[in-house]
């Protein structure tokens, strides 16, 4: 395949590994393993771009719980609260990733360290795809 056909196959995959990690239904992971198993030789490319796609994806959800007002919090983010930016490493979890991003941002927690912890953990799962899937 050429290099065009390469180029539209990895930015298909940071498209949807990005709105996989909106608060937008859907997911990125067949999609990663597909790419993965069908083109060996761009697994590398892959895993760096849907990291990056689906940290930007959750980044963006963190962003909009920091627009929020700030007023009472509510106790069910005493979790996020209690282990700070951290709990990040698990915003990849289906259900409560988008959650776990979203609450990061209402408690205004430090963002570059949240984007570190999220790539962190996003990039381990989409590695744990590619050895599996090899």
């Amino acid at each position: 395949m050429g290099a065009d056909t390469d180029l539209a196959l990895l930015g298909s995959l940071t498209l949807a590994a990005f709105l996989a990690a909106t608060l937008l239904p859907g997911g990125s992971e067949a999609v990663f393993a597909g790419l993965v198993v069908l083109r060996p030789d761009l697994s590398l490319p892959a895993l760096v771009l849907a990291t990056l796609g689906n940290t930007a994806g959750g980044m963006s959800t963190y962003a909009l719980g920091r627009l929020l007002p700030r007023k009472e919090l509510p106790p069910r983010l005493e979790l996020v609260r209690r282990h700070g930016s951290l709990i990040l490493l698990l915003s990849w979890v289906p259900l409560i990733g988008d959650a776990l991003c979203a609450a990061a941002g209402v408690l205004r927690l430090n963002w570059l360290a949240c984007m570190a912890w999220m790539a962190l953990g996003k990039g381990l799962r989409y590695g744990a795809i590619a050895w599996l899937m090899a």
